[in-house]
């Protein structure tokens, strides 16, 4: 009996928050999903699973931004987890000034979406922007208001973020590595890269796992860097799934519509992070 009055003592705190702001607000949004609710008044008609069929069959905005956030969540999850393996690997070595390189590392993750794109349309706008008409090189000029260098500075961005985070789980990882099984690669004759091949980079699995999982989350509910750096300019071209649902929803008034994007979206996310958690937990190796 104790024991089951200290175990809802610790979870009841937990549970109520939880259900209050997430199990009774989805189930709110899945009804609002069922309607033609505009968000002014609370007059909202039942028109069954019409918002899901026009988003299935003449939507094409949507199907445009869910293609474009897949697209740039694949490449942006590659990019993220290679930086933080490498920068993982550069601060556990023994050097001087690790300590400072991963605080460093891990600043930008301490910064709010909104404002760390605020800060890079400067950067790019102005900075940037300056060093293109000095060299020549057009690639650098007006990058914010050109498609492909406008997804290329939201990669930027969301690298610069997300790498120092990741960073720290990888470090994690090796320093959980025994130091046995690396001098006894040693002792074979393995030399660092062989070590790094076939010893270390096998066991980081659980690593990878969790990196993988954060990663694909982060990327793909993308909504304040998006807003703040492009706001989904030019066209349009640059608009991810978050920032179409939050355009249909507070500038175009159909609530219950973008209601019925977010489920979508919610299951599709769902459904690859199952997906790529029982993949990768599959080839995960034992200590």
């Amino acid at each position: 009996m104790k024991k089951k009055i200290t175990f809802w003592c610790f979870v009841l705190p937990l549970l109520i928050p939880f259900v209050i702001v997430v199990l009774i607000p989805a189930a709110m949004g899945f009804y609002y999903a069922l309607t033609d609710w505009n968000g002014v008044g609370s007059s909202a008609r039942f028109i069954g699973f019409e918002n899901f069929a026009y988003i299935f069959t003449q939507d094409k905005d949507f199907w445009l931004a869910f293609g474009r956030t897949a697209a740039f969540s694949a490449i942006a999850i590659v990019v993220i987890n290679i930086l933080a393996y490498l920068l993982a690997l550069l601060v556990t070595q023994h050097i001087r000034g690790v300590n400072f390189m991963r605080s460093a590392f891990f600043m930008p993750n301490l910064i709010g979406g909104l404002l760390l794109g605020f800060i890079w349309k400067f950067i790019f706008s102005q900075v940037i922007d300056s060093l293109g008409k000095a060299s020549g090189i057009g690639f650098f000029r007006n990058m914010l208001a050109k498609p492909g260098s406008a997804m290329f500075a939201l990669m930027v961005v969301v690298t610069w973020q997300l790498a120092g985070y990741m960073m720290l789980i990888y470090i994690s990882q090796i320093q959980n590595i025994p130091k046995s099984v690396i001098e006894a690669a040693m002792i074979d004759g393995a030399n660092p890269f062989q070590r790094l091949r076939y010893i270390i980079t096998p066991l980081m699995g659980p690593a990878f796992t969790i990196c993988l999982f954060f990663t694909i989350s982060n990327t793909f509910k993308l909504y304040d860097q998006n807003l703040s750096l492009t706001n989904g300019g030019p066209m349009r071209m640059t608009e991810l799934v978050s920032l179409d649902i939050y355009n249909t929803a507070f500038d175009y008034g159909m609530m219950g519509r973008a209601q019925a994007k977010a489920i979508l979206f919610l299951i599709a996310v769902v459904l690859i992070s199952v997906i790529q958690l029982n993949v990768t937990k599959k080839r995960e190796v034992e200590m």
